[in-house]
């Protein structure tokens, strides 16, 4: 009998989380990695994207996933080539074609950067996004950041509107929404360990219909 391990590499397994500031999305995707014994892409994805863009990997940390400061105006705003493109498009471009990839590499875990809408012409992706209550985010931010209640709060409304406005922009999708993903998780309401369990128990599912699926045709 394969393992989780096994079978999930014969399938070429994806799991997409997204997830508001401050809800654990990170950290949940990092335990379900571990679990499943999977590859995790986070900011490691950084040093891969700078180097096919020839931009710098602070430059990529700031932009690959974050609108401008300014919102979506500067997107509209933003200085374009003969080819209509900005720098931010390359940039979304180059990150693209770096998930395609290593979703084809082997079965992983992918956070953020709208990886959920990038990799939606494969059967194999589990999209989830992650989110929580307020005090429960505030704290963790502060706890985290070492941040008081003021800062926590700006950075939590700053980094999900630049979330949102970046995915809403390159998907034509509305970030968030739930129709949009296989599992929308409270983390605040049933814990990071029960959202854990939850998607590695989806995963499994998932991966047993596609099986039985497969067996019929």
């Amino acid at each position: 009998m394969l393992c989780v391990k096994e079978e999930l590499e014969m399938a070429k397994r994806i799991i997409t989380i997204s997830r508001e500031f401050g809800s654990g999305g990170r950290f949940i995707g990092e335990e379900v990695a571990k679990k499943l014994g999977i590859a995790y892409y986070d900011k490691n994805i950084i040093s891969q994207i700078a180097e096919k863009s020839g931009l710098s990997p602070e430059y990529i940390q700031e932009s690959a996933e974050l609108s401008p400061k300014k919102g979506l105006l500067a997107y509209a705003l933003a200085g374009r080539d003969i080819t209509g493109k900005s720098v931010e498009d390359m940039v979304y471009e180059v990150q693209r074609k770096v998930i395609l990839e290593l979703a084809e590499k082997e079965p992983c875990v992918i956070i953020g950067r709208n990886a959920d809408f990038i990799l939606k012409d494969r059967d194999d992706v589990l999209n989830v996004f992650i989110h929580g209550d307020m005090p429960e985010k505030i704290q963790r931010i502060m706890r985290l950041y070492k941040v008081n209640e003021q800062e926590a709060i700006k950075m939590m409304a700053d980094t999900d509107k630049r979330r949102r406005t970046n995915y809403d922009f390159y998907t034509d999708q509305k970030w968030g929404k739930a129709s949009n993903y296989t599992l929308c998780l409270n983390s605040s309401q049933i814990g990071y360990d029960r959202c854990e369990k939850i998607i590695v128990e989806c995963v499994k599912q998932k991966f047993a219909s596609c099986k039985v699926e497969k067996s019929m045709i």
